[in-house]
């Protein structure tokens, strides 16, 4: 069982203000990233589900809580969780972590509708919500390390 994935990712001058500070949308992008190399380690490719199985993920929800901010050119480490799965949608949780000392930075979650090309909602196909099943994640809060 999957309970978590983790993803690399190393801050670029361009996610950066001036002060070299991480600018507050690029999270939503380190999300992003988990999330996609997540549902790889789970054996599936996301343009695979759009292309072959016409089943898009979609953002209907995003939220993020800033602890630390992360800088220019620090490693941090990408923690993804599937924190629950139903027919239609998918809640991802995401924690942000500074590879160097292992400081919590950032927390967040992400709800997704599974949506056809024509945009409108339907039933994530069974061999999807089997894999995303058996990697839900243990009770909020909870985070192994």
């Amino acid at each position: 069982m999957l309970e978590y994935h983790d993803a690399a990712v190393r801050v670029r001058y361009a996610e950066t203000d001036q002060m070299g500070v991480v600018y507050h949308a690029n999270y939503l992008i380190w999300f992003e990233v988990g999330r996609v190399e997540l549902i790889r380690a789970l054996g599936i490719e996301y343009k695979t589900m759009e292309s072959a199985d016409d089943c898009h993920i979609v953002v209907a929800e995003a939220h993020c809580r800033y602890l630390y901010p992360a800088r220019y050119d620090e490693r941090l480490r990408v923690r993804t969780r599937i924190a629950e799965t139903k027919n239609r949608t998918i809640r991802f949780s995401y924690e942000i972590f500074r590879a160097d000392d292992d400081r919590l930075l950032a927390t967040g979650e992400t709800v997704h509708v599974i949506c056809g090309s024509n945009g409108k909602p339907k039933l994530l196909p069974e061999k999807y919500r089997n894999a995303f099943s058996t990697a839900l994640a243990a009770p909020a809060g909870i985070s192994k390390s």
